[in-house]
């Protein structure tokens, strides 16, 4: 909304900056982190009142959380979504189709999760939203967001390439539909498997956010992605104030968040925004590049499949407890040890990430 400013420039010079998308970028992070950090207590005072016991703890989790954790609200994905959508509505340029795709991801996905944890504060159990229901409302969305990719988006959308590889491409046609849908449901639910304990899915979601928001900025820039070698995408460089809004509201979410939690982001927060960094990547044509920066989101994933899967063919478990981050607590691991460590995991894949922009 504030980029009409720049039409002024003429008459008043500093507005010029509204033109760039890196100081909107950064526009975003400060609104966003000021709008959770001063609406955040409201907002967690209200739900603590709503839902009287917070969210239901696991009985057969680790015993500790039946003591730190009983009580606490959850649903602070609200606070996340608020802060992200006024955000990038005030800082980001309209005119991008791809704005509006990744905030109508988040909040659609963001509206399954808000179901999910509101039946399971309500029936105090972990049953809450139908699993395969979720998945069908999952992937009509974002079948829906890669269609919508599709028309509005160039010729090379439809088109995967691979890192490290110049050149390369591999264009999908119409199975795009059902590769896109998948990164963006994948994404959704891996994030949704690592909010765990605090702290620990938010900053690896800001860490991935800022990644992308790099590669974003690269992407709809012609001269950087010509000289890169990777795909130009005109518009997805609006996605980097997206991102830029992800941090800044995570941020603020952080504040509350931190040990020991005042509130949980819930179902709601997670996968609105695991959704959003899978629309992302679709986006900016770099899948593949996701399950590397989202290196622990896929971790956390494959080690419920792998257990389930293993205990469904034997009998027996592989991990002590899934997700992994339960599995550590188990063997005996603190929480903040978890945390931190995951936390450093993440910074160093989303570097390598980022070099693949370079490697080629």
């Amino acid at each position: 909304m504030l980029t009409f400013l720049a039409d002024f420039s003429q008459t008043f010079g500093p507005l010029n900056v509204f033109r760039y998308i890196t100081f909107r970028a950064g526009g975003a992070t400060v609104t966003a982190l000021l709008i959770v950090f001063l609406f955040g207590p409201m907002i967690i005072d209200k739900l603590r009142l709503k839902q009287g016991k917070g969210q239901p703890i696991r009985l057969d989790g680790p015993e500790s959380h039946l003591v730190t954790k009983k009580g606490t609200p959850t649903m602070g994905g609200l606070m996340i979504l608020f802060g992200t959508v006024v955000s990038v509505v005030l800082w980001a340029n309209p005119k991008s189709p791809f704005v509006w795709i990744v905030l109508l991801v988040a909040l659609g996905f963001g509206a399954i999760g808000l179901y999910d944890d509101y039946l399971k504060v309500t029936k105090q159990t972990h049953d809450g939203f139908s699993g395969r229901a979720r998945l069908g409302l999952e992937a009509v969305i974002a079948a829906a967001a890669c269609a919508a990719m599709m028309y509005f988006g160039p010729a090379n959308m439809t088109k995967l390439a691979l890192p490290l590889v110049n050149g390369f491409v591999l264009d999908m046609g119409v199975f795009f539909l059902v590769f896109g849908a998948f990164v963006i449901i994948g994404a959704g639910n891996a994030v949704n498997l690592t909010d765990g304990l605090d702290g620990l899915a938010i900053v690896p979601v800001m860490i991935a956010a800022g990644t992308f928001g790099v590669i974003a900025w690269v992407v709809g820039n012609a001269i950087f992605s010509t000289h890169l070698g990777v795909n130009f995408v005109p518009g997805t460089g609006e996605l980097a104030v997206v991102c830029g809004a992800i941090i800044g509201a995570g941020l603020g979410f952080l504040w509350f968040n931190a040990p020991p939690a005042s509130i949980f982001m819930g179902d709601t927060g997670s996968l609105a925004l695991g959704g959003l960094l899978g629309t992302v990547a679709v986006a900016v044509k770099h899948e593949i590049v996701l399950a590397i920066v989202g290196g622990l989101f896929v971790l956390e994933a494959m080690s419920v499949i792998l257990q389930v899967g293993y205990f469904k063919m034997t009998g027996r478990r592989i991990f002590l407890m899934a997700p992994f981050h339960h599995h550590l607590e188990k063997m005996g691991w603190k929480e903040p040890q978890i945390v931190i460590r995951m936390w450093i995991f993440s910074f160093v894949l989303a570097m390598i990430g980022l070099a693949t922009l370079k490697v080629r």
